[in-house]
């Protein structure tokens, strides 16, 4: 996995609220058992009409390379399908911003290391005000600081993240890499706890 500590980029709107699963990524793409191939079909049926052609005034369609993805509140809803971290993360995107985030999409972005940052209601409508005026804003995410910033006017929200997951994402490790990071120090406790119980 990627580490993540730093990324300032610009970002893409998507004010929409309640975007669930099926519309991140459709269940008709969710054959693959890998995690690459599914970003071509994030926000598929939004992107793209009946014959393939790509909608001019969807916003995945108006901006490219941009690492932040900024919805409306109530993301990643519906059902518990991994692909949808999935697929946002194979686009490019590496952070996901909303005011309120589906708990099992939430920890599957962590999972995968797609980075939720979860902001106020106040600091999401700044961030959608700004992103109406100017699409070539650039926001900064700090994730050892917790902190996310619009860099022209340095308006400023600290975010929270388990220590865990924080040190996963700092260190591009899964929870098996972790695991293995780990293993010196599982085999000394095992070996110590074997001494104890004689």
């Amino acid at each position: 996995m990627e580490a993540l500590q730093y990324i300032k980029s610009k970002a893409v709107l998507l004010p929409l609220e309640n975007v669930d699963t099926d519309q991140i990524i459709p269940a008709r793409f969710l054959k693959g058992t890998t995690r690459q191939g599914f970003g071509e079909n994030l926000f598929r049926d939004w992107r793209f009409d009946e014959l393939g052609n790509p909608k001019k005034d969807f916003v995945l369609n108006q901006q490219e390379g941009s690492k932040i993805l900024v919805a409306s509140k109530n993301f990643g809803c519906g059902s518990s399908r991994e692909h949808a971290a999935w697929a946002i993360y194979d686009y490019g995107f590496r952070v996901v911003v909303s005011s309120f985030f589906a708990d099992i999409f939430k920890n599957n972005a962590l999972n995968n290391g797609l980075l939720p940052v979860q902001v106020s209601n106040s600091f999401l409508d700044t961030l959608f005000r700004r992103l109406r005026i100017n699409k070539e804003e650039e926001l900064e995410v700090d994730l050892e600081q917790q902190t996310m910033t619009i860099a022209s006017s340095g308006e400023k929200e600290k975010f929270d993240i388990s220590a865990y997951k924080k040190h996963c994402l700092l260190n591009g490790l899964d929870d098996i890499d972790f695991l293995l990071s780990r293993k010196s120090a599982i085999q000394a406790f095992e070996e110590n706890y074997e001494l104890t119980s004689l």
